[in-house]
């Protein structure tokens, strides 16, 4: 589907919104979209545009307040498109002061519900993304067996099967 079969399949308010994703983009390298919690899964944040604009994948982070996951998906965009380079696994302590935080790649078929929005500028969903795993403030992360209760589904992971899939906890991850 092309930009201008897209644009005449669109509402108003679709249309409007693609244009400020590309605007966003365009202006500022990538647009943000928060999304609240429900149904004990936490908030979560994405970028749009990011890989239209640098060719790096959209980040999503689930699980952190409001404003914290925009400020750690805008760095995160911020560093990738300076030509920095994110490996799944890796423990990353220059994020957050104190926690490091960890990639995965996000499959497909999470793409659709936790980032619906991209849909209006990606039609086809032909964009990678990365998910920003946090940890508790213990350094505690969710598949971990003394996570908190309800923890792994406050921040699910977006994988096939829900675990970390990119490498083996413990061994080659956190």
């Amino acid at each position: 589907m092309s930009s201008d079969d897209l644009a005449d399949d669109l509402t108003d308010e679709q249309r409007e919104l693609r244009e400020w994703l590309i605007g966003q983009a365009d202006e500022r390298g990538n647009a943000i979209v928060e999304v609240a919690a429900e149904d004990g899964v936490g908030p979560f944040t994405f970028s749009v545009g990011a890989w239209r604009r640098f060719g790096v994948p959209e980040a999503i982070v689930v699980g952190l307040p409001a404003g914290a996951g925009a400020r750690l998906v805008d760095e995160y965009v911020r560093r990738a498109a300076e030509g920095k380079r994110f490996i799944p696994g890796v423990r990353y302590h220059d994020f957050l002061e104190g926690i490091p935080i960890t990639f995965e790649r996000v499959a497909k078929g999470h793409y659709f519900p936790y980032f619906g929005t991209a849909f209006l500028v990606y039609p086809e969903g032909d964009f990678p993304a990365v998910q920003l795993i946090v940890p508790t403030p213990e350094v505690v992360w969710p598949w971990h067996p003394h996570a908190p209760e309800g923890f792994a589904r406050w921040q699910p992971l977006l994988t096939v099967s829900g675990r970390p899939e990119s490498w083996i906890p413990g061994v080659n991850g956190p």
